[in-house]
């Protein structure tokens, strides 16, 4: 799974290595990232222009009847997202790229879960496969756009932390994923874990486990 992540730019850097419009986004670094909170988003408008945007992590389906469901989906596995209600319309439409600097897993120990920090090993954004979806308060009619992570299973650096970890794009695939007319059979082929040597990983103070909990420390090295 990945429910909790790091991203904290440069803005710079967002907008090189994704090509997109980020020149109106108030970014806010954050070192604890965690569903239900407003995250930089990139996705491709029907031009083909990339723009980030401000989403909310925990994907409310258009047909919800209560946005708290999106608290539950903040995750979503390519083996299931054709077909499941909750994500097969997004699946097909409105694919994105969840931008990170990195993003945390915990471990299981003697006493406890030993929370650890995984970033790639060349300093560079990550760029997680995301889906995102537009849903309509009922009282008041406002929209709420929102998004979740895709995951995978782990390869071998991941497993002996959890088994599952976030699907993460190749640069050269970042076209593909975000055009809505993407051919899905061959989309679906490349929803697998990254090689071993495009992370890193070291082990954090618990500090991050609390939500209320930010700054750069949190990816301090134990």
């Amino acid at each position: 799974m990945c429910g909790r992540y790091a991203l904290y730019g440069p803005v710079s850097r967002i907008r090189e290595q994704f090509d997109a419009k980020v020149d109106e986004l108030e970014f806010e670094a954050r070192y604890n990232a965690a569903p239900s909170q407003w995250l930089p988003v990139i996705r491709q408008r029907s031009d083909g222009e990339r723009v980030v945007h401000l989403l909310r992590w925990g994907l409310v389906p258009s047909w919800a009847k209560d946005e708290a469901l999106g608290d539950r989906l903040f995750n979503a596995r390519p083996e299931t997202v054709a077909d499941k209600s909750s994500f097969r319309a997004a699946y097909r439409k409105r694919r994105c790229i969840v931008p990170v600097n990195g993003f945390y897993e915990w471990k299981a120990v003697a006493g406890g879960k030993e929370p650890y920090y995984i970033h790639a090993t060349d300093e560079q954004l990550l760029a997680l496969t995301g889906l995102w979806e537009h849903w309509h308060r009922p009282d008041d009619g406002a929209r709420i756009d929102t998004f979740t992570i895709l995951t995978t299973d782990a390869n071998a650096l991941m497993k002996p932390l959890h088994a599952r970890m976030p699907v993460i794009l190749a640069p050269d695939t970042y076209g593909a994923w975000l055009d809505p007319e993407g051919d899905l059979v061959a989309l679906q082929a490349r929803l697998s874990p990254c090689a071993d040597d495009v992370l890193a990983l070291h082990p954090v103070g618990k500090a991050v486990g609390n939500v209320r909990n930010e700054g750069a420390g949190l990816i301090d090295p134990k």
